[in-house]
């Protein structure tokens, strides 16, 4: 029978045969607490990270080779992928005592190459993405007589991961309005949707993807395969240039919708998936929370419930810093700014306690902090100043924004700007000729209201702050770089200062980093 006469009942009695318990186990499905009673709706998360390989990957590879015949297994496999995949086959090739050699992009993380060499695969990087690795594969396959192992554009590997629905649907028998799957290639939900349309055809099969990486989305909307010029890679489990024609097909029959998302959104869905289950999944794991949580925004839905299927927690710890940096602008948590003012005395505490006394926009009063403060003197009559502040609400920044500039500091909202939020906060500062007598210090502050303000008061008039850097970093205390302008006359009074002040600080103004790179 060829694939494209394959029905869903086909696939369902593939599915239900499918071999996959040798190596991966049957993984919870959990409700996400806090943030079902955030959205008011129930969110159920399928745990495909409690897998051996972390991800799903492993079901669909394991089936394709328990199905080939004794001679193929002899003369060993061969498989191309970002990384999930290639762990999946690597660990079946291990069970089943074959030779597995795996083409990778040279851009997967190194978490995901050192797996799959623990696993005993031969690993072969190239090419920067999918498509490159699996045509570097096909050239391999024939040179060396191995047999390929799709990623997804095979029956055998779409029924393994199918085998996720019919858990699904086992575990939860009640109300369950939409499934939200990742697409990179299609097999995942190729095998979801399949499964699910022939059991239970009311239940919406939702398909997400990244909105720098949407092969499936625009092939579907095109009715024929399109191959994408680029792909983003922040998401490398779903980078995929062009779909399989399989998955395309049974995608295009059997999806009811496709939502796109972007890094930021990925970013607050990691966090909020931590939040409720103490793991951290990869970025193509958190896509379908991210498409939950606009799915819940855009249709204003109440008491519905929904499964999100984290397909992967393969993540580089070093990624982790991009990540927290940017979820609370993707939950629209924080709000960045770029906030003028005159630079004369007086003007930073004035702008300090008009952030404090900010009102609530549209509703219950809001504890604000300040997330991050940049400034560096540059200029002899007014100044540039980066802000970032925890808001209660999606659409604030641009109030705030509004409200600074009624109050004669002239702002812009930079909260969705991505030179901003990915570069310029980090290069606020250099040399300046306006930087006289200049001490730099670093602080130790109390996370706490007040404690800036307890700061400003306490200085003399005639001490100007000419650099300030502060970011949040989430604990209990603040670290906080200072520059002041202190004349050398009143180096006894500004000791005095720093010991009436009493929070923890070390002088830095002979570090030779700041001599070279912030002093004039």
């Amino acid at each position: 029978m060829k694939t494209h006469d394959l029905t869903p009942f086909d696939y369902l009695k593939k599915i239900l045969n499918a071999r996959v318990y040798d190596v991966a186990v049957e993984t919870a499905l959990e409700p996400a607490q806090s943030l079902s009673q955030r959205l008011n709706n129930t969110v159920l998360l399928k745990r495909e990270d409690q897998q051996a390989v972390h991800s799903f990957k492993l079901r669909g590879a394991y089936n394709k080779m328990a199905h080939l015949s004794p001679a193929h297994l002899k003369k060993g496999v061969i498989c191309a992928s970002a990384g999930n995949h290639a762990q999946g086959v690597a660990l079946s090739a291990q069970r089943l005592g074959t030779r597995a050699v795996i083409v990778m992009p040279t851009t997967t993380p190194q978490v995901k190459v050192d797996a799959v060499r623990g696993f005993g695969g031969e690993v072969v990087l190239f090419g920067d993405s999918y498509s490159d690795a699996y045509s570097h594969a096909v050239s391999l396959e024939k040179q060396q007589g191995l047999t390929f192992v799709h990623p997804f554009d095979d029956p055998d590997v779409i029924a393994g991961q199918g085998t996720i629905a019919m858990e699904i649907l086992r575990q939860h028998q009640g109300r369950l309005d939409a499934v939200f799957v990742a697409i990179g290639g299609g097999g995942l939900i190729s095998g979801v949707a399949n499964y699910i349309k022939a059991v239970r055809p009311e239940i919406k099969v939702i398909g997400v993807q990244m909105n720098d990486s949407d092969a499936m989305t625009q092939s579907v909307v095109a009715q024929q395969r399109v191959t994408l010029a680029d792909v983003g890679l922040f998401s490398d489990g779903t980078a995929v240039k062009l779909v399989g024609e399989e998955t395309f097909r049974v995608a295009s029959e059997l999806v009811d919708e496709y939502l796109l998302v972007d890094t930021d959104a990925v970013c607050a869905a990691i966090k909020d998936i931590f939040v409720d289950t103490r793991s951290i999944v990869e970025p193509a794991g958190a896509l379908a929370v991210a498409a939950i949580k606009q799915y819940v925004a855009r249709h204003k839905t109440k008491g519905e419930t929904y499964a999100a299927i984290l397909c992967g927690a393969n993540m580089n710890f070093d990624r982790l810093r991009f990540v927290a940096e940017r979820a609370e602008v993707g939950e629209e948590r924080e709000a960045l700014l770029a906030v003028t003012i005159p630079e004369e005395r007086g003007s930073f505490r004035r702008l300090c306690e008009l952030i404090s006394n900010l009102p609530a926009f549209g509703g219950a009063k809001v504890s604000r902090n300040v997330t991050e403060f940049n400034y560096r003197i540059s200029d002899a009559s007014r100044a540039h100043v980066f802000v970032g502040l925890t808001t209660g609400s999606r659409g604030e920044s641009g109030k705030i924004a509004a409200h600074l500039s009624k109050h004669h500091f002239n702002t812009i909202d930079l909260t969705h700007d991505d030179l901003a939020k990915e570069h310029i906060r980090y290069m606020v500062g250099g040399h300046s000729m306006l930087a006289k007598e200049e001490r730099l210090l670093r602080f130790v502050f109390p996370e706490r209201p007040g404690a800036l303000m307890k700061f400003l008061s306490l200085m003399r008039p005639g001490w100007n702050i000419s650099m300030f850097h502060y970011r949040n970093q989430g604990a209990d205390y603040g670290r906080i770089l200072v520059g002041l302008q202190v004349p050398e006359a009143d180096n006894a009074a500004f000791d005095e200062f720093l010991a009436t002040l009493g929070y923890p600080f070390v002088e830095e103004t002979a570090n030779p980093v700041y001599q070279m790179f912030l002093q004039s």
